[in-house]
């Protein structure tokens, strides 16, 4: 048996659950915390046989895709003085971190 733990952005969490459900796997849900922009993100933690790793894998990638997104991002103007002006950063968000890792035992009661 293998865990696999999926770190997916919010937005993509729904589509995600939905679809791994419609295709029988059961799905425990987790609400983290994004530490580089602050952002909400689920944390996805699916229990699966060995041999469906691959399917829920690829499940995993068609929903959760990559894309570009505008943030600002505060830098200073006169080095330390303190004063600080937004400035706009086009940064990739989507995509998801996923760790498959072996299961020794598993209960159910």
């Amino acid at each position: 048996m293998k865990l696999i733990i999926a770190i997916v952005q919010d937005d993509d969490a729904g589509e995600l659950i939905a679809t791994l459900n419609e295709e029988g796997h059961r799905v425990t849900k987790l609400a983290t915390t994004g530490g580089f922009l602050k952002s909400g993100n689920t944390t996805v933690m699916i229990g699966v046989e060995e041999e469906s790793v691959d399917e829920v894998l690829k499940v995993v990638e068609n929903v959760c895709k990559t894309r570009e997104q505008v943030v600002t991002s505060p830098t200073t103007i006169a080095g330390s003085s303190g004063v600080y002006v937004p400035y706009p950063v086009e940064i990739e968000i989507g995509g998801a971190t996923v760790f498959v890792v072996d299961v020794d035992k598993f209960l159910k009661f």
